[in-house]
Formats: structure tokens, C-alpha cells, sequence
């Protein structure tokens, strides 16, 4: 009798084909690791399959980065040169979304990634991810927010212009069909 693949099957093995071919496209990105590495990791935590692939099916083109904020650990950010393209138009983070009377966004950063499994990048992240390659030249991306800047309001956000990294500050519930988010899953 023949062996039937699940379509879940069958999407987790593209989405690991997905993962492999960028990894050795881009090794500039995680100069030292080894994809054997990388996919004896997943396999032992095969959980994190779903939240690459929610991150892939947003269009974050999830790629391995080595993250220098995290003493050199491994981890999954997303690497499309745009913010994704289904993460966008969200202002911060869940109150600031509740707080909104008019014109309600669809959802939230920090509760989109949540749903995912996935975190946001920190500023520190988002630099080191720009130093592997050029992101976000025309979009922006949400970025994980100090507390106390939360607490007064505001939220922080990154993108590249003219061949330097910003960080800009806004009010947690503002949105723009240009901004997003970018995720990040540590292996």
C-alpha cells in the first residue's frame, strides 16, 4: 500500500525546501552555521515548523541570522526587503488597539505576533539584521518597545534610508499601510 503525505505534510516539507535554498542563497546572513544544524534543531522542537510557516505565509521570507544581541544564537528573523506584506497597517500593540475609538486597525503587532509564536525584533536585532544585508527601504517596521516609552503612549519603529538605520518613535495605536512588523523565532 502506498505511503499518503498529509497536504500538512506536504506544505511543511516545501516550506523546509523554502528554508534550505534561502539559507544557501543568503550566507552572508549566518556565516559560520551549517543547515544540518539548523534541521537537526527544528526536529527537535517541531513547533516552531508552524511559526515559520506562519512566518512565510505573511511574507516574511524567514532566513537564519546570526543574532549578536543573543551572544551569537541562532534564530529565524525575517529577511524580506520589505516589511512583510501581510503584517502591515497594525498599530502596536492590543491596547493601544482597544484605546482606538475610530478607524480601528485590523489588529496589533505585538498580537499578531503573539498568535504566531513569534516575537518581535528589538532595536538591537533590527540593527544586526541591517548589517547583513538592506531592509525596509521604502516600508518600516515595528520594533520592540521600553516600557517606559510605552507607558507615556508612544511605540518605536526602524526602517533604512540613505544607507543609515532610523529609529523613529510614534503613538502606540497610529498605523500606516507601510508599516509592519518583522518577526523573529530563536532555535
Amino acid at each position: 500500500m502506498e505511503s499518503v503525505h498529509s497536504e500538512a505534510d506536504r506544505e511543511f516539507d516545501d516550506l523546509l525546501t523554502a528554508l534550505r535554498v534561502r539559507f544557501e542563497q543568503h550566507p552572508e546572513r549566518h556565516l559560520d552555521a551549517s543547515w544540518d544544524d539548523v534541521r537537526l534543531r527544528l526536529a527537535a522542537t517541531p513547533g516552531k515548523l508552524a511559526v515559520l510557516q506562519a512566518m512565510e505565509a505573511s511574507g516574511g521570507q524567514p532566513d537564519v541570522v546570526r543574532d549578536r544581541a543573543a551572544g551569537d544564537a541562532l534564530a529565524f528573523f525575517d529577511c524580506s526587503p520589505e516589511s512583510p506584506a501581510g503584517r502591515r497597517g497594525l498599530c502596536y500593540d492590543d491596547a493601544a488597539l482597544q484605546a482606538r475609538k475610530r478607524n480601528k486597525p485590523q489588529g496589533s503587532a505585538l498580537g499578531v505576533a503573539d498568535a504566531m509564536g513569534a516575537k518581535i525584533l528589538a532595536e538591537a536585532q533590527y540593527r544586526g539584521l541591517q548589517e547583513v544585508g538592506a531592509f525596509d527601504l521604502k516600508t518600516s517596521s515595528w520594533i520592540d518597545t521600553p516600557d517606559d516609552v510605552r507607558a507615556l503612549g508612544g511605540a518605536l519603529f526602524c526602517d533604512r534610508r540613505y544607507n543609515r538605520v532610523f529609529t523613529f518613535h510614534n503613538g502606540a495605536d497610529s498605523y500606516y499601510a507601510a508599516r509592519g512588523f518583522r518577526a523573529m523565532l530563536e532555535l
